[in-house]
């Protein structure tokens, strides 16, 4: 990514207690280092009649964007490949980052394949398969300290 995220409060409902000034609001740098250090990442895709689909993934952020592979036929994919729409989230709900983007197919090389294998002691093949989500949006916050951190950013 190029350009740093514009960075607001989340529009939730008044009743959730959002703080209103920018004290105590997140840096992206907060969530990048939780996005690369996550072990798993959790794809949420639509079916075609719109139902979710949700499951944990490995994957790498890897230049501004979740990187991960799944089999052309999985679920994921068919999801992918008629709506690009995609939500990645962490496995924690006390330091929560969710991304919303649209994902694309990705080359997967060497160098990430590298980076990839450090990671899971695991070297994937760098063939196709290989997905990329973007964040447009993303939401983070502490659970210990939510309305004072809820931050969203905007790419």
């Amino acid at each position: 990514m190029s350009a740093e995220p514009t960075r607001t409060r989340p529009r939730f409902p008044s009743s959730y207690g959002i703080a209103a000034g920018t004290e105590g609001m997140l840096d992206w740098s907060w969530a990048e280092e939780r996005l690369a250090a996550s072990r798993n990442y959790w794809i949420v895709t639509a079916r075609e009649d719109g139902s979710p689909h949700a499951a944990p993934v490995w994957g790498l952020w890897y230049d501004g964007g979740v990187v991960f592979g799944t089999a052309p036929d999985s679920r994921k994919a068919v999801n992918l490949r008629r709506d690009r729409r995609a939500c990645v989230h962490l496995e924690s709900g006390d330091e929560v980052v969710i991304i919303e983007g649209l994902a694309e197919n990705t080359h997967f090389d060497e160098d990430m394949a590298d980076l990839y294998a450090a990671k899971y002691d695991f070297r994937p093949d760098t063939g196709p398969g290989w997905w990329r989500v973007e964040p447009r949006v993303a939401l983070v916050w502490l659970e210990s300290d939510y309305p004072s951190t809820a931050t969203r950013f905007r790419f």
